[in-house]
């Protein structure tokens, strides 16, 4: 089973017998095999389950060796699921350098520029949505969940990550965020401050969270992000300073604490103890 769940558009059905199957941004059912038997969410454990966390928070680490990581802990653990060893989920915190990503079935419509010219890298990966970017200031959250140990359900599973959001923003800073209806991400107001977009296999999810906390916003006039063109695109910072009559705030402490929100509303909504780690072997800038 494969799935790949939009970083922009809201829908996502997830099928506990599907095989092989994808989802784009549109709404699209997926029809199971009669035949197979259906897969069980494990039994909770008592105690919280471990989820090591790996904090990057202030590093720019590539994309591209981000995802890398990524599959390769989704491989090992792949590896452990049919031996019931795979107990340990993962999440991982960074920024990257200015980069552009499109979905499996992104369309390059959305993008106001020659994809041979373009002002940052462009990478087309395997989670589902049309184009955004990621740069310096925007906080990357990349959980990678066994949905065996919690719900064996997508549309939980993507709701859960907006819920994380909305607590944090509203906890933290006082931001009344939301979500729209048909749409997957986080907006105050009309603008998208946080986008969410996955990849499920063999029902082990990665890919993640990107929340704008002081990113500059200029790269997303160069496309349409998500597809989305009835709607702009905002931050953390423009909205506290808005709210404070045009304060000046300080990046690094912004980041710092939408990351330790981030961190403990993701811990307590998907019940969870993180335990810190180092052993990640990534990269930084």
């Amino acid at each position: 089973m494969v799935i790949s769940a939009p970083l922009c558009h809201g829908f996502l059905p997830f099928s506990a017998v599907a095989k092989e199957s994808s989802a784009c941004s549109r709404r699209r059912r997926l029809v199971s095999p009669p035949a197979a038997a259906p897969v069980q969410s494990l039994p909770r454990r008592r105690t919280r389950p471990l989820c090591e966390c790996f904090d990057l928070h202030q590093q720019m680490v590539p994309f591209a060796e981000s995802w890398a990581r990524q599959k390769s802990i989704v491989k090992r653990r792949k590896g452990l699921v049919d031996s019931d060893e795979d107990h340990t989920d993962t999440l991982i915190a960074l920024q990257h350098p200015p980069v552009y990503t499109l979905g499996t079935g992104s369309s390059e419509e959305f993008l106001h520029f020659d994809v041979e010219d373009s002002p940052y890298e462009i990478h087309r990966i395997d989670r589902g949505g049309e184009v955004t970017y990621h740069g310096p200031g925007q906080l990357a959250m990349y959980p990678i969940i066994n949905l065996r140990y919690h719900e064996l359900d997508l549309h939980w599973y993507l709701r859960s990550l907006e819920d994380v959001i909305i607590r944090a923003l509203h906890s933290t800073f006082s931001i009344k965020a939301s979500t729209v209806k048909g749409l997957t991400g986080v907006w105050v107001g009309d603008q998208k401050v946080a986008a969410i977009g996955i990849h499920c296999s063999r029902y082990i999810v990665y890919h993640g969270l990107a929340l704008n906390v002081t990113t500059d916003l200029a790269p997303f006039e160069r496309i349409v992000p998500c597809g989305i063109k009835d709607r702009r695109v905002g931050s953390i910072k423009e909205i506290l300073q808005k709210n404070s009559s045009g304060r000046e705030l300080n990046d690094a402490e912004l980041m710092d604490i939408a990351y330790e929100s981030l961190i403990k509303e993701f811990a307590e909504i998907f019940q969870l103890s993180l335990e810190p780690s180092t052993d990640l072997y990534l990269q930084p800038r």
